[in-house]
Order: C-alpha cells, then sequence, then structure tokens
C-alpha cells in the first residue's frame, strides 16, 4: 500500500477538479506506481499547472540567448543578474500577478510586488526598486476604475510600507483587458557578487529551515486555479485563492535574509511563491539533483487543524526556505529569533532523488523529484495564423465620430460629410488626453520614488529610470511593450518592444546590459494564440541576438481571456543599462531657451496600429512595417554618446501619437515652448506618399502628413534639442532632420499652429479625475 493510502483515493475527476487533464492523471499513475493519495495530487496538480512547469513555453523559451560576458546568473534562478563593475552586480526580474489581480486587485498587486522582491533578495541582493507594467479595460469603465485605483494602491500599499521606491512603469487602457487586466511588476536589487546565493539543495544531511510568516490557508490554489485557466463566471468565488500580503512582515524577512547570507550560515536559499512549500522544496531538489524529506506537523501555522496537502500547497506569502549545514542551524535560529520571524527546521537533504512528506512519524507522500519537475508533460504548440479578425474595433472617441461615419458612408458608395473634421490642433489635444499618452503623474504620486535616496530621474524627467551605484556610476531601467500593435504583428510588434526599451535607455545615456520579460498570452491550446505566442517570442530572440542582449530571466502568464475573448497580446519587455556618469543622465524636457530641435534616425512613421488609429475607431492592421534592427541600433548608440558627451540638452523617443506628440511632451516636461517650421514635416509626408497618393477620408488633413505627425515606428526616432555644435556632432553618426527651436510658451508649427502650453497641459492631465 502506498505512503498514507487512504480508504477511498482521490479520483480522476478529482485530479480533473484540480487542473490536471485525465492524461496527465494516468502519467501521475504511472510515475508513482500506483493511485496518488491526497497529499501527492495536491503536490502533482499545482507543479504541473502551467503557472510552474511552463508546460507549453518551455521549449519556446529554451530558443531564447541567455549568455553574455556580464551575465553572473541566467533563467533558472529566482531573479538574472547582470556584472555592472567593480564587485557589484544588479539583479532584477518580471513576473506577472494577472488573475489574483483580477479577482483581488489590492491584494493580488500587492502580492505580486512583495513576491518579486522576495525573487530578488533570495539571491542575495538588496531591493533598490520596482516598475510596474499594468493594463485595463477602457477607463470610462467602472470594472476597469475600480482595478486600476486598486491595483495603484496595493503596489503603493507594499513598495512603500517596505521601503522600495516605484521609479518607472507604464499603464495602457484597451478593452481586450477589460476582463482580465494585467499587473506585472518589475524590481530591481544589489549585490556584491561574491556574496550572492543560488537556490539548488546541497549537502545530504544538511538540514531545511522555513523562516517568515506563518502557514495560514490563504493562496491555496493560486498557481492552478487562477493562474492557469481561464476567469469566467463566479470569479468572486476565488478570492480565497489570492494571497494576503503584510509588507511589515516582508521587510523583517528580507533584513532577516541578507544577515544570514552575510554571516555566510546558508548553503541555499529560496522563496515561497507559486505552490509554497511544495515548489520551493521540490525545484531546490532538482537543481541539486537530491532529495528532501519533509515534515508538515513542523510547520508554524496560523490556522489550526490544517490537512498536511494545505500545508504543503498553501502560498501564504513572506516565507522562505534555506538550506543549512546542521552545526549551523542554531545559528540561524538565533538569526531567525532577533529578527522576530519563525525559523522551524523542518526537513533534511537526503540522496533519495524524492520529496518525502511526512507528518510526525507518518509517511503522507513520497514521490519522485524528477518526475515533479524535470519530467512534467510539455505540450507542442499547434500555431496557425488566424483566418479573420480576433479582436473587436473600438469605438471611435468623439472628435472622431463624425468622421468615422464619413468614412463608412465613403466605403459603402454613398457621399456623406461631416460637418467638422478635426483639425491638426483638436487631433494634438485628444491625443495628449488620451488615457494611453495623458501624464502618469497621478500614478505615480500615490508611490515613494525617492526612498533609499538613489533616485537620480525621477518619473516623467527622463524616458528611463536612473539609479545611483555605490561604485559613483548609474544604472538605468526601463519596462515597454504594446499589445495592441502585438496583436496587429505578434513578430513586428515584439521587435518594436525591445527597440523601445533600448531607446529609453539610450535617451538618458545608458548601454543595455540584459533583459527580462514577462509574456501576458491568452489560451496558447488555441492554434491562434499558439501563432501569437510562437511568433512573439520568435522576435524576442532575434533582436536580443541582434543587438548583443541577453535575456537573464522572465516569467509566462497563459490563460488571460474569459468568455467576452482574449487579451491583446502582450509581452512586456524590461531592461537594464549602465551609465557613467549620472550626472549627465539624459532628461526629456526641453531646458535651454533658442536651442535646436530635431528628428533624429531614420523614421517611416505608419498610422496602421496607432493611438490615432484607435481614437479614430479604425480595425488593426494585420502587419506592421518590418524594424530595421541594425540601422536603429546605429541610431541608438548615436543618442547614447551624445548624450554621455554631454552635447544634447534633451533626449525623448517617440513612441504613442507621433513626432508632434514628442515635442509637446518634451515642451510639457521642461515647461518651454517650441516654434517649428513647416518644412520638415512636409518633407516627412512627401517621402510617406505613395505614388499613387489616395486621400482615404478626404478631409483637410491628408493621410500622408496624418502618418508625418502623428504616425508611429516605435523604437526607431527621437527627439532632441542642443545647440549646432551638438547636433552637428551627433548628425555625423545618424540621420538628424532639423525641426526649429526652443523657446516660448505655447508649441507653434509655422503659422499654421499655436497651442498654448497651458492648453497642453491641460489635456495632459486627463488622468487626473481617476485619482481624486
Amino acid at each position: 500500500m502506498r505512503p498514507g493510502a487512504q480508504a477511498v483515493s482521490p479520483s480522476v475527476e478529482d485530479a480533473v477538479a484540480l487542473g490536471l487533464t485525465r492524461a496527465e492523471y494516468a502519467l501521475v499513475v504511472d510515475k508513482l506506481g500506483g493511485e496518488p493519495n491526497e497529499v501527492e495530487l495536491a503536490v502533482f496538480s499545482v507543479l504541473w499547472s502551467e503557472h510552474c512547469s511552463y508546460k507549453h513555453s518551455r521549449p519556446l523559451l529554451r530558443t531564447l540567448p541567455t549568455e553574455g560576458e556580464r551575465v553572473i546568473m541566467g533563467p533558472g534562478e529566482n531573479a538574472g543578474a547582470v556584472d555592472v563593475g567593480d564587485g557589484w552586480a544588479v539583479a532584477f526580474k518580471v513576473e506577472s500577478h494577472n488573475h489574483p489581480s483580477a479577482v483581488e486587485p489590492f491584494q493580488g498587486a500587492a502580492t505580486g510586488v512583495g513576491g518579486i522582491l522576495r525573487d530578488i533578495f533570495a539571491i542575495g541582493a538588496r531591493p533598490i526598486a520596482v516598475l510596474d507594467s499594468l493594463r485595463f479595460g477602457e477607463p470610462s469603465s467602472p470594472r476597469s476604475r475600480y482595478l486600476l485605483d486598486r491595483a495603484v494602491a496595493g503596489i503603493g500599499h507594499y513598495g512603500n510600507s517596505i521601503g522600495v521606491p516605484t521609479v518607472g512603469g507604464e499603464v495602457y487602457f484597451e478593452g481586450p483587458y477589460e476582463h482580465n487586466c494585467l499587473v506585472n511588476a518589475m524590481a530591481l536589487g544589489l549585490a556584491r557578487s561574491e556574496d550572492m546565493v543560488r537556490s539548488a539543495a546541497a549537502g545530504v544531511g544538511n538540514a531545511l529551515v522555513l523562516f517568515g510568516a506563518s502557514t495560514g490557508r490563504d493562496g491555496i490554489g493560486g498557481a492552478s486555479v487562477l493562474a492557469s485557466a481561464e476567469l469566467g463566471e463566479g470569479d468572486a468565488d476565488k478570492r480565497p485563492s489570492v494571497q494576503v500580503g503584510d509588507p511589515f512582515e516582508e521587510k523583517k524577512v528580507l533584513e532577516c535574509s541578507l544577515e544570514l547570507l552575510e554571516r555566510g550560515l546558508l548553503v541555499s536559499l529560496q522563496d515561497l511563491g507559486a505552490a509554497g512549500l511544495t515548489s520551493s522544496s521540490a525545484e531546490m531538489a532538482s537543481k541539486g539533483g537530491v532529495g528532501v524529506d519533509l515534515d508538515v506537523s513542523r510547520v508554524p501555522l496560523r490556522e489550526a487543524g490544517m490537512a498536511p496537502f494545505e500545508i504543503m500547497i498553501s502560498e501564504s506569502q513572506e516565507r522562505m526556505l534555506c538550506v543549512v549545514e546542521p552545526a549551523r542551524v542554531e545559528g540561524v535560529l538565533a538569526v531567525c529569533e532577533r529578527w522576530e520571524v519563525h525559523g522551524t527546521a523542518i526537513g533534511t537533504v537526503t540522496d533519495t532523488g524524492r520529496l518525502r512528506v511526512l507528518h510526525g512519524e507518518q509517511v503522507v507522500g513520497d514521490m519522485p523529484v524528477a518526475a515533479l519537475v524535470d519530467e512534467c508533460p510539455v505540450y507542442e504548440l499547434e500555431p496557425r495564423r488566424p483566418a479573420s479578425p480576433l479582436y473587436p474595433v473600438p469605438a471611435p472617441a468623439p472628435l472622431f465620430a463624425a468622421s468615422h461615419g464619413a468614412g463608412e458612408a465613403e466605403r459603402s458608395g454613398e457621399h456623406a460629410r461631416p460637418a467638422v473634421e478635426p483639425s491638426v490642433r483638436d487631433i494634438l489635444l485628444a491625443l495628449l488626453a488620451s488615457p494611453n499618452i495623458a501624464s502618469r503623474l497621478p500614478l505615480f504620486e500615490q508611490y515613494d520614488w525617492l526612498v533609499q535616496s538613489r533616485t537620480v530621474r525621477r518619473p516623467g524627467e527622463a524616458d528611463a529610470a536612473v539609479l545611483l551605484m555605490p561604485t559613483g556610476a548609474a544604472i538605468a531601467v526601463s519596462i515597454d511593450g504594446s499589445g495592441r500593435r502585438v496583436a496587429a504583428d505578434p513578430y513586428t510588434g515584439t521587435v518594436e518592444a525591445v527597440l523601445e526599451c533600448t531607446a529609453n535607455l539610450a535617451c538618458v545615456g545608458a548601454a543595455p546590459l540584459g533583459l527580462t520579460n514577462c509574456l501576458n498570452f491568452a489560451n496558447p491550446e488555441k492554434a491562434h494564440v499558439a501563432w501569437q505566442l510562437t511568433e512573439s517570442v520568435r522576435a524576442l530572440g532575434d533582436a536580443c541576438r541582434a543587438l548583443g542582449v541577453p535575456v537573464v530571466g522572465g516569467n509566462v502568464s497563459l490563460y488571460n481571456e474569459g468568455a467576452q475573448g482574449p487579451i491583446y497580446p502582450t509581452p512586456v519587455v524590461g531592461m537594464v543599462g549602465e551609465l557613467p556618469d549620472p550626472a549627465r543622465a539624459g532628461r526629456a524636457g526641453f531646458a535651454r531657451e533658442g536651442d535646436l530641435i530635431a528628428l533624429v534616425g531614420a523614421f517611416t512613421p505608419i498610422l496602421g496600429a496607432s493611438e490615432l488609429a484607435r481614437l479614430r475607431g479604425e480595425a488593426l492592421p494585420t502587419q506592421l512595417p518590418e524594424a530595421d534592427v541594425a540601422a536603429t541600433q546605429r541610431t541608438h548608440a548615436a543618442v547614447r554618446d551624445a548624450v554621455r558627451a554631454g552635447a544634447l540638452t534633451s533626449a525623448h523617443d517617440v513612441a504613442e501619437g507621433g513626432l508632434l506628440v514628442a515635442v509637446a511632451e518634451s515642451c510639457l516636461a521642461g515647461g518651454m515652448g517650441a516654434a517649428l517650421e513647416r518644412r520638415p514635416f512636409a518633407a516627412l509626408a512627401t517621402a510617406l506618399t505613395p505614388r499613387r497618393a489616395k486621400r482615404a477620408r478626404g478631409g483637410p488633413l491628408p493621410e500622408p502628413l496624418a502618418a508625418a505627425l502623428f504616425g508611429e515606428a516605435p523604437g526607431t526616432a527621437f527627439v532632441v534639442s542642443g545647440d549646432r555644435e551638438g547636433l552637428d556632432r551627433l548628425e555625423a553618426g545618424t540621420h538628424l532632420v532639423e525641426l526649429g527651436r526652443v523657446g516660448g510658451d505655447a508649441l507653434a508649427v509655422g503659422e499654421d499652429l499655436a497651442v498654448p502650453l497651458a492648453e497642453l497641459r491641460e489635456a495632459h492631465a486627463a488622468l487626473g479625475p481617476l485619482f481624486p
């Protein structure tokens, strides 16, 4: 009879209820040589869940470039880490907490921050910054406003309380995220390279010590019930599966962990995240090629009567598991006591290659580690490009409703015309007020971005966050992604996300060192989603190889869809770079009267999938122009070098909203106007005009000119300012077109357009009412 055998063993129906398929249950029986008991079934169900096993994405992830001369830790550890010189390393990682945040946004987002911070200090690095990447439905939706408000509050609560600054991020609003928001959190940490620790268990006879918060029933089933299945009706019933965080407890656990490592008391360290004690112990054993015995009766509990399977899969937060030599156990427990965190020896490293779960003297579970971690089923995707559009066409914004009607009339053979066509001025103000472009300051005012006194560039001051290093140099960090553009073209859209990240780093003078990612997609068992995921990962690998930027870690979040349909495919890219002199870190805002303004880079924007197209209510295109990565890399290097040399007063990449919006953003960031010439825009419009020009809308703004002003080609171009000498120096390394000069209290284009800064500022503050 198997260990802990019950009179009635769990059935295949029980396995299906826990997220396993019938075929997977049969495989579990084969691996165990008999039917699993409730502990074993629970352990297999969470470790073979999508969230823990990556069973639909693992083969794709193996194609990514992960090696580089500056890489200290790569994929497979709690976080990646790169060398930043003088014996220092920066650790960083991004992870998702999407499904928990869609069910309970405050705790879902808060524990997302807590979990990513534990990944950082689990390798011996002190967390120094958090960034977040958020996606919600339209802000006109009460549900989306609720999710936004509570998720932002949760992020601020956890980061502010634990004393880690939130220095950057992004938030976008699109209809496909209405029922499945995305909450991705990125964290960075700082460590001496020689002090970092890995998670592999080692040393037969060594003790396993659990320390941190006590264990309760919160979070049970979080990995399998939430993150590995689509959301649907009855989501409120899943709230018990959402973890509850305590940032003050985490602060104690953080300091305790770093002191234990500083004293050299630990062999290895692992945080308890998804699947709790189950995943931490099994993964540590797998990495070390050993077995472990765990006695769950020794685990400190905060709820009476917890069954062994509940203790094993609880996702209670703020807990760590470490391997300790027997002679040092007392020293470890003494440090835990000083920091007032539970410290308990609960197990032993063995040479059996098995995970044995005991309850006192009774064995209640006995499983091969390899079967749990290394031999989980992996599924071949069956990608197929969709034959028809997947996403609904957005409703036009009020300003464009009449124009939208005219366009429909033209396509149907009628000749109706709207009474008033939007002017360039109206379009510019509408774009600046768009939720996807408006100032994010109302969000960042919820966060502490200065604690720890490392922040060189505050949110809104520059295109990337800049943090001071102990060496006197600095690092920069950016996080980017565009679900709409990836939905239009998964390959090119993903390449653009990588290029926009490197462009943001270039704007502050930073050279990229490494990349982390969070791949947010819908159900991979559907052919069109498999195609999106496959194309996106292929693009991520191609772009990183071309740029020479290694992927040091990441996360995959699948099944982000519900009855209303899938999210936009959203690969989020986080990148860390270095710059030698923080005093010369670039700024986005114009800062000197009379400076020349220039467009830098080979800029060939299009309106398809742009923010203007969204406001017009246009369907997504089925393809985007291929990005020239090599040419763009040369442009980035030229801008980076010019910023480092102090040759530029400002640098800002041309992103959402296009060229005129980028100029307006530089005006607002610096509080200075700009006088632009008409000629460069006319020349760009001419270059974008097809041989047989066709005015698709028939209004006063021809489409090529609209593309020149408001079209997008993310990551490829910059708006910069500086003196003549600085721009001449920059032009020697890349394409440059002068646009005008800094000055005045308005954004003007020739004699055709003049919008006072006050009007630009009022439009740009459109998100303010969401945070009264």
